[in-house]
C-alpha cells in the first residue's frame, strides 16, 4: 500500500471509529450491507455526527464560528481532494468518487444552521429541516449504493426521502423530553410540548407510518449489496416507533425510549437468516 492509499484508508477508518462510538444501531445495519459498501457509508456517517455535535455538544465554545469553519473546510476538501482532518477527507474521498451532489451537502448543512437558530418550526421550516437533516442522508447513501446507476438512483429517490424522514420523525418522538429540555426545540410544527397529548402523538404517527410504507417499495428495489443492511435499519425503527405507538403521551414526555442492544443483535440475526430464506 503506498503512502496516500495509507493515508485514506486510515481516515476511513477513523470514520467507522466513530460510528461504533456514537451508533449502536447504525452500525449494525451497516455490517448487514455488502462489505464494499461499510467504508463509504462509515465516512457518510462521521461527517454528518461531526457536523451534529457541533450544534448539540460543543455549548461552551462559539458553535456559529465553528459550524462556519466546518462547511468551510468541507467544501475546500472537496474541491482539492484532500484534507488533514480525517473526517473531511474521508467523506471527499466518498463524495468525489459517488459523485454525491453538492446540493445535498448544502442542504444538510444549512440545517444545522438551523438547529442554531430555531427553537419551534412552523410547517415550512419543519420540512425544510427533515430534508436537510434525515433525507438529504438518506440520498448520499443511495448515490452510494447505486454505484453510478443514474436511472436507479432516480427511481429510489422518493422513497429514500421517504425512509429518512420516517427515521426522523421517529427520532423528534424519541427524544422530545431531551430536546426540549436541553436545548428549548420543539421541531413538531404547532405541536406545545406542555400540552402534548393522545390526540396530537396519534396525528404524528399517523404520518410517520404513512412515510414508513411508502419507502417500503424502494427497499425491494435497491441493489442486493445494500437491500438487507437498509432493510434491517427499516425494521429496527419500526419496532422502536411500534414501541413508542404503544406507550401513553406522558410516558414520552417523561423519558426516552430505548431498544436494548440485546434486542438490537436479536432483530440483526432474525433479519439475516430470514433474508437468506427467501422470508424478506
Amino acid at each position: 500500500m503506498d503512502a496516500i492509499a495509507l493515508f485514506d484508508q486510515t481516515t476511513l477508518e477513523c470514520s467507522r471509529l466513530i460510528t461504533q462510538r456514537y451508533s449502536t444501531s447504525f452500525t449494525l445495519g451497516i455490517k448487514t450491507l455488502d462489505k464494499k459498501l461499510h467504508l463509504p457509508i462509515y465516512a457518510v456517517y462521521g461527517f454528518v455526527r461531526y457536523a451534529d455535535e457541533i450544534v448539540d455538544t460543543f455549548h461552551d465554545h462559539d458553535k456559529q464560528a465553528l459550524l462556519e469553519r466546518f462547511k468551510k473546510d468541507t467544501y475546500e476538501a472537496i474541491e482539492s481532494r484532500i484534507s488533514l482532518n480525517p473526517v473531511l477527507h474521508a467523506f471527499q474521498l466518498i463524495v468525489n468518487r459517488y459523485k454525491i451532489d453538492l446540493d445535498l451537502i448544502e442542504a444538510f448543512l444549512y440545517s444545522m444552521e438551523m438547529d442554531l437558530d430555531f427553537k419551534t418550526y412552523n410547517d415550512s421550516k419543519y420540512h425544510e429541516y427533515i430534508y436537510g437533516s434525515a433525507e438529504v442522508v438518506g440520498l448520499m447513501c443511495l448515490r452510494v449504493f447505486c454505484d453510478g446507476d443514474e436511472a436507479m438512483y432516480q427511481k429510489l429517490k422518493v422513497p429514500a426521502c421517504k425512509l429518512g424522514a420516517a427515521f426522523q420523525k421517529v427520532n423528534f418522538l424519541r427524544d422530545i423530553k431531551s430536546d426540549y429540555e436541553e436545548r428549548g426545540r420543539v421541531y413538531f410544527p404547532g405541536v406545545d410540548f406542555n400540552q402534548f397529548d393522545k390526540t396530537v402523538k396519534t396525528l404524528i404517527e399517523e404520518d410517520i407510518q404513512k412515510d414508513f410504507n411508502d419507502s417500503l417499495i424502494g427497499i425491494e428495489q435497491l441493489p442486493k449489496c445494500a437491500k438487507l443492511g437498509v432493510k434491517v435499519a427499516y425494521l429496527y425503527y419500526q419496532k422502536l416507533f411500534d414501541k413508542i405507538k404503544g406507550l401513553p403521551a406522558e410516558t414520552i414526555t417523561q423519558k426516552r425510549i430505548r431498544i436494548p442492544n440485546s434486542q438490537k443483535i436479536s432483530l440483526l440475526v432474525g433479519t439475516y437468516f430470514e433474508s437468506k430464506l427467501g422470508l424478506t
